[in-house]
């Protein structure tokens, strides 16, 4: 059974600055650099493989 809590990679699109959040528990964030809101760049699993 999964946490609730996921572990996400944010992006800022513009400076392309990167920073992991916790969702629902944190909104998405503004990039403190450009003042724009960030996207999801990826949804962090363990047991990734490629």
């Amino acid at each position: 059974m999964r946490d609730k809590r996921e572990a996400v990679q944010v992006k800022c699109p513009k400076c392309k600055r990167t920073q992991i959040i916790y969702i629902p528990q944190e909104a998405l964030p503004d990039c403190p650099d450009c003042r724009i809101q960030m996207n999801i760049e990826e949804v962090l699993d363990e047991g990734k493989s490629y």
